[in-house]
């Protein structure tokens, strides 16, 4: 007999989070920092609505399903946007659109969906590329890899290493860094280059910049926060910031100085991030997806991410297939436009938590596109 339950995190006992753990660790798929307890315990600290579906067979926790649940019964992984890996975490194969109806969602609709088990490969629209750097062992076969694959490109960070070091100083890797000024500097950067593209600031919620100070400040156990930054003679100059679950990390932050954006520092640190990671107690280093330019040069290991909408079988998913439904009819003709757009009003939807804050996000969207766009916006 199958039961399930909807709790929030903090509710969690400790024989599910055991449970949930147990899970993940069973399952190299589920390896992320973002799929397991810790992510979902982490969020719930600072975001009341988050909730996970848990269901049981015989008694015992076999599926869990962190998110949040919007008034129209449509259910976002948790975290949105920050969750770039989501799932279903489960142990054995269910119906989902069932398991769904069961948990009293109408749909959850994914953009980076891990489905090791196949549980929505009839709902899986798109997909796209994540981008991942797996040691086996040292740091030096595998940049070794990367240089015979782009010979020339390297020759070229390495001039440019050599000018940084004759015309600013030299670079130097702080690895993990826990200067909360250079976590600051970080922050800012991100947020100024977030306004110059007119992408959204992930970061003007109170609940995202607050998820991640309290990670940082987080710098025991398996599950915590991580710092990496480079220096030119004590001042940073690129780093990430993100999180890490043992030997895996995740960067959701990468910023580096605008002043020194003629030197590629960006690239250059990411070579000394992968020396570093041996002594970090790293072995696996998730890019995640998007920025293909940016990170597939040091990306061995590729792995395929869904995105879709997966609807709850009977009355449940009436209303939230009424909303697909428009979605699609709206976006009719319109290609990659109305994809861009529904992405935009998704980002704003999941990180603004009040009806303000999502038309302040959407009056800001239409500003930015006509700036793109060469149009003065007035008003």
């Amino acid at each position: 007999m199958r039961q399930r339950h909807t709790l929030h995190p903090g509710d969690l006992s400790p024989e599910e989070i055991s449970a949930w753990g147990a899970i993940t660790a069973s399952h190299r798929a589920f390896a992320s920092p973002l799929l397991g307890p810790d992510f979902a315990l982490a969020v719930g600290v600072v975001r009341p609505d988050a909730r996970v579906a848990i269901w049981r067979r015989d008694g015992e926790a076999v599926g869990f399903l962190p998110h949040h649940l919007k008034a129209s019964g449509l259910a976002r992984p948790i975290g949105a946007p920050l969750s770039d890996y989501h799932a279903l975490v489960s142990k054995a194969p269910m119906d989902v659109r069932a398991g769904l109806a069961e948990a009293g969602l109408g749909a959850l609709r994914f953009t980076g969906l891990i489905d090791p088990l196949g549980l929505f490969e009839r709902t899986v629209r798109t997909r796209a590329t994540a981008y991942v750097i797996e040691l086996e062992t040292d740091a030096e076969p595998y940049l070794e890899a990367l240089r015979a694959q782009s010979p020339k490109r390297f020759k070229n960070y390495r001039r440019l290493q050599s000018k940084i070091a004759r015309e600013v100083g030299e670079l130097t890797l702080c690895a993990p860094d826990r200067d909360p000024q250079a976590f600051a500097q970080l922050i800012a950067w991100k947020r100024d280059q977030l306004s110059r593209t007119g992408a959204h600031d992930f970061l003007a919620p109170d609940w995202t910049r607050q998820l991640m100070e309290n990670l940082f400040q987080t710098q025991d156990g398996d599950f915590r926060g991580l710092m990496l930054t480079m220096r030119v003679d004590g001042r940073v100059v690129a780093g990430h910031f993100g999180v890490r679950l043992g030997e895996v990390y995740h960067p959701w932050i990468a910023s580096t100085d605008p002043e020194m954006g003629a030197f590629s520092v960006g690239q250059l640190f990411l070579l000394q991030a992968i020396e570093a990671m041996p002594g970090l107690g790293l072995r696996t280093y998730d890019l995640g997806p998007g920025h293909d330019h940016y990170k597939a040069p040091y990306a061995l290991t590729q792995q395929q991410i869904g995105e879709g909408t997966a609807v709850a079988t009977g009355a449940a998913g009436w209303s939230s297939r009424l909303g697909e439904g428009a979605w699609r009819l709206a976006g009719a003709g319109w290609g990659p436009v109305a994809s861009q757009v529904r992405r935009r009003f998704e980002t704003i939807s999941d990180l603004e938590q009040t009806l303000g804050g999502q038309m302040r996000g959407l009056a800001s969207a239409v500003a930015a596109r006509g700036r793109r766009s060469g149009v003065e916006i007035e008003g």
